[in-house]
Order: structure tokens, then C-alpha cells, then sequence
């Protein structure tokens, strides 16, 4: 059942006093806002909260995140709690406008609010929204976009139905923001090309931020269709849950998937499997709670931040490469570059399918259009290779450059097997390095928008 949500941004401005200081200073949130119902004056809207806090000298954190609660009329009131980060110290800031319809301007856009730390108040104050400079962006923001119900949960389902030369994949990404270290979880099953009974296997790896990737393979083990996702041999992929145990490795996490589905090849391609093969998320970013243990260490995830993905086709391409980048604030790039094993295919260079999600709008609209630009011309352009590989396209009057680095200390090399036998190759890494920059066409090329991200990008080059 598919209905509409909705996605808008908002930007307030104000001061706050923290309570070991006696001087004020100067408060700004870049908030964006997604619900997945249309919000309505009259109904109560819950709605999931991602941006930026900034607290003059003392905090800038782009990875806030919250909920809000937006009844103006209902409940007459509009409640913020937002989690950031203030000098290694977890704040929240809870306050809500208290909707009045004697003094309906300064009731809908002045926030007080109160900060806690572990439920202790360490400040206050007050925000406002800047009606003159930004009540035309924020109305312009508005976004109705398509919601499925239970959307992540549906796309966990196999697509496997019974044909030779089929591989499917469930696998999981994410980075502990603790102690810095990524997690890979790799689900597979394989379809042999010559019809023998299909098999379930994969893997289960560590990448600690100071030290190298320990990892544990599980199966194979035949292959029983499991109506919700991914179980064999005590390994679980499904909705909400990912458990199991391997060698000296055990897991349990609950996954909360936080956006949309993201198709990173063109949405038919999942529906009608007529490509080599098809990529996607399920939900563009998720939040990871549990533990992993590996030997006599232990990894607590608390508000991990990373995705899972799901992959349908007939086996590995002859070379490739991929990137997840959580870019905070709720955007998000996922890119694969892939040269194809089918005969005439195979002599292109690779094609590259990227999936930029910023601000509630996923650029480029369509994700062909990266890979075969307008009639073959305007294709983006990888450059793949170690310890770096790079991408890079122009879509209308924006352009993107990406470059990725995965030093070797970080990086595990691990090896798969085709539905038809043959070998390939993937190096992976959970920490990887990425440099994204974003112009856009002013009379000139002027960057928009740049990103580092320094050991918390999850990176893979493949080949044979």
C-alpha cells in the first residue's frame, strides 16, 4: 500500500545559557523534518528529526537527530526533542511552541526549551524562527513524497524463484560512532548454474579503527526459502533483527530503519530482474543497537549509524566498485560502478549507477541517468583501482566528484564463487576514506557543498 509522507526544513535561531556558564551564546538548528503521513493542522503528526545544532564555541554537530510531535491544534503544541553532541557530552534539547490562538505569529515560531544530560538540566533558552528571511524557504522546502508501508520489511523478502544461475544478497554496513570500528554482515545464497541444490553462506567481519579486519565465514548449508529474509544455520537477516553466530563471532542487533528505499539501479530492474543485476536499500539509512563479540573482545552498538542492502542477478560483474557514505544530516550517497561479464557489455567502461540523497531529494532523479547519460553522452566516469578509485558526472547544473581511499591496513580481501563456478575477488573496507564535492552552475562552477569523511565510509573494489 503505498500513501504520501512528508518532508520539509526548518532553520531557528536563538541563544542558550548552559549551566557552568553565565554568559549566553548564540544558537542555530538546520533541521530536516520527514514524516511518513501527510501532516495535517488538525491531526497529531510524529515525524523523525535529522540536522545540525550549533552552540557558539562549544558545539557543531551534524548528525543530530530526534523527533518531533506536531499538533497545533490537537494538542496545541509542536514538541522538539533533538539529541547532539556538545564537547563529547550527549545533550538533548526538549522544548515545544505552545500554540495560541490569541497570539498565533509569536506562538507558532518562538521555541523555549530546556538541555539535559542523562535527565539532569545543564541549560536553557530560546529559539525563534526567522519569519522575514525564512519563511519563503521553509514553505518551499515542502515535499509529499511516496510512502510504502512497511517498506523495508517487504524488500527483506528472497527473490530467488527456483532458476539455475541466481545469487541473492542481504548485507549490512555500519560504523560504531564510539570507538570508530565497522561492521560487515554478508548474507548469500547461490543458485548453481547447473541446476544442483542451491546453498546458503557468508560472512561476519570486524574492522576496528586501530587495528586489522577479523572476520568468520558461515556455511555452506542447503538453502530453505524463508518467507521474511535470510536464515540458515542459525543466521538471521530479517526484519528488525540480525543474529548469529560464527566461529569465534557472535551477534545481536535490532535494526530501526531511519528514510526511504533506494534504488540504486533503476527501480524496474527489481521488479523485472532483466539486467545482470539489481541494488538496492531498503531504507536509506538505519540505526544499529546490540553487541557483536569476536574472540575475547566486544563491540557495544548504541544509535550505530549505517544500511543494509539487498543485491538479485546472476553472479559478480568482471569488475567493480561500491561506496555507502552517510553523509549526516540524514544525506546519504550510495554509489556502484560495475563492468559487466555479458558479452558486448563487457568492452564498455564501467557503468556507474549514483544515488545522492540530500536535503529529501535524491539526486539524479533517475538513476539511469548517471549510467547512460542522453544517448550514450554525458555517462559518469569511474576510475577504479587501489588504494584509491574515483567517480565523477555532471546531471543538469550540478556536477559531483568523489574520490575514495581504502588504505590496505584497512581493507580484508575475501573471495566469492559465481552461480556458474568461477571465482572473483572483493576487497572491503568498513573504515574507509571519502572526499565528496558538489557544484553547482552559477555562470560558473561553485562548490555547494563539500564532505570528508574520515574512516567512516563503507567502500568495496572487485575484480577477477
Amino acid at each position: 500500500m503505498t500513501s504520501r509522507g512528508t518532508v520539509f526544513q526548518e532553520t531557528m535561531l536563538g541563544r542558550a545559557r548552559l549551566s557552568d556558564e553565565e554568559h549566553e551564546r548564540a544558537v542555530r538548528l538546520d533541521l530536516v523534518v520527514r514524516a511518513d503521513a501527510v501532516m495535517l493542522p488538525h491531526r497529531t503528526t510524529q515525524a523523525h528529526v535529522t540536522g545540525r545544532v550549533r552552540i557558539a564555541g562549544r558545539a557543531d554537530d551534524a548528525d543530530a537527530v530526534g523527533e518531533m510531535e506536531i499538533s497545533p491544534l490537537a494538542r496545541r503544541r509542536i514538541r522538539y526533542r533533538i539529541s547532539f553532541t556538545l564537547e563529547g557530552r550527549r545533550l538533548v534539547l526538549d522544548g515545544w511552541k505552545s500554540v495560541s490562538p490569541a497570539r498565533p505569529l509569536a506562538s507558532l515560531t518562538v521555541l523555549p526549551y530546556t538541555l539535559y544530560e542523562d535527565g539532569v538540566r545543564v541549560g536553557e533558552g530560546t529559539l525563534r524562527f526567522p519569519v522575514t528571511t525564512g519563511l519563503l524557504p521553509f514553505l518551499g522546502s515542502f515535499r509529499f513524497p511516496r510512502v510504502t508501508d512497511a517498506a523495508a520489511d517487504r524488500y527483506l523478502a528472497p527473490r530467488w524463484n527456483g532458476k539455475p544461475g541466481r545469487t541473492e544478497v542481504w548485507y549490512t554496513t555500519l560504523t560504531d560512532p564510539a570507538t570508530g570500528s565497522g561492521v560487515w554482515l554478508h548474507h548469500e545464497v547461490v543458485a548453481p548454474t547447473d541446476g544442483s541444490a542451491a546453498y546458503a553462506h557468508g560472512w561476519v567481519a570486524v574492522f576496528p579503527k586501530g587495528g586489522p579486519a577479523e572476520h568468520a565465514r558461515f556455511g555452506p548449508v542447503p538453502w530453505t526459502e524463508q518467507p521474511e529474509g535470510y536464515a540458515a544455520e542459525g543466521i538471521h537477516a530479517r526484519p528488525g533483527r540480525l543474529a548469529g553466530s560464527a566461529g569465534s563471532f557472535t551477534w545481536s542487533l535490532t535494526e530501526t530503519p531511519r528514510g526511504e528505499p533506494v534504488h540504486t539501479f533503476p527501480r524496474w530492474s527489481w521488479r523485472r530482474p532483466w539486467l545482470p543485476a539489481s541494488h538496492m536499500l531498503p531504507a536509506a539509512r538505519c540505526h544499529y543497537d546490540g553487541t557483536v563479540r569476536y574472540g575475547d573482545n566486544e563491540l557495544r552498538l548504541d544509535d550505530a549509524v549505517g544500511a543494509s542492502a539487498r543485491i538479485y542477478g546472476h553472479g559478480n560483474a568482471r569488475r567493480w566498485a561500491w561506496l555507502h557514505a552517510d553523509l549526516g544530516g540524514g544525506d546519504v550517497l550510495e554509489i556502484v560502478a560495475a563492468v559487466s561479464m555479458r558479452r558486448g557489455l563487457d568492452k564498455l567502461p564501467p557503468l556507474v549507477f549514483l544515488r545522492l540523497l540530500r536535503n529529501g531529494r535524491t539526486w539524479p532523479r533517475r538513476a539511469e541517468r548517471a549510467a547512460v547519460g542522453w544517448a550514450g553522452f554525458g555517462r559518469f566516469r569511474a576510475d577504479i583501482g587501489l588504494p584509491e578509485w574515483r567517480v565523477s558526472g555532471r546531471v543538469g547544473r550540478r556536477r559531483i566528484r568523489v574520490t575514495v581511499t581504502q588504505p590496505p591496513e584497512r581493507t580484508l580481501a575475501l573471495d566469492y564463487t559465481d552461480p556458474d563456478g568461477s571465482p572473483a575477488v572483493c576487497r572491503n573496507s568498513e573504515t574507509a576514506d571519502a572526499v565528496v564535492g558538489l557544484e553547482r552552475w552559477w555562470g560558473r562552477w561553485r562548490q555547494e557543498a563539500t564532505w570528508r569523511l574520515s574512516g567512516t565510509a563503507h567502500a568495496e573494489v572487485g575484480d577477477r
